[in-house]
């Protein structure tokens, strides 16, 4: 049996000293994640990350940088996530914009207010991620390659 990943991507956006988050609906009730999701089968990891920020959030993402390549097993599903993560700036908003089922809302959270929610994060590389870009890491673009 070949095991296989769950490919995600999440976008990590600081503005004015608040991140953007989401509070989604899930099978464990309402959690808080950045904007992030499952990499479809026919995009780059910058067209996912990009589409997931803009379904969630009406926010359109502009990725600058990659902050980090994650793994995660989620003790609850056993299912092992590789977690993409980018950080960039928000062009634009689009408030007519219906968001994706099961996001509540989006919101712009301080690190201090993320940390008080840790209880309700999707997982602990919503924290995590924000502690990284926090410390400036940060990575070219160009070291992603797509072969199509």
């Amino acid at each position: 049996m070949i095991w296989k990943p769950t490919i995600t991507v999440a976008a990590v956006v600081e503005q004015d000293g608040k991140f953007l988050l989401v509070e989604e609906h899930t099978d464990e009730g309402a959690v808080l994640n950045q904007p992030a999701g499952h990499l479809e089968a026919d995009e780059t990891l910058l067209e996912g990350v990009m589409r997931e920020t803009l379904e969630e959030t009406a926010y359109h993402f502009r990725p600058e940088f990659l902050l980090g390549v994650y793994r995660w097993r989620s003790p609850g599903s056993h299912i092992t996530y590789l977690r993409f993560a980018f950080t960039g700036h928000v062009a634009s908003f689009d408030g007519q914009r219906q968001l994706d089922q099961g996001i509540i809302r989006a919101a712009w959270m301080t690190e201090a207010e993320i940390r008080e929610q840790a209880h309700r994060h999707r997982s602990p590389l919503v924290l995590r991620c924000v502690q990284d870009y926090l410390a400036g890491k940060r990575y070219p673009l160009d070291i992603l390659i797509h072969y199509d």
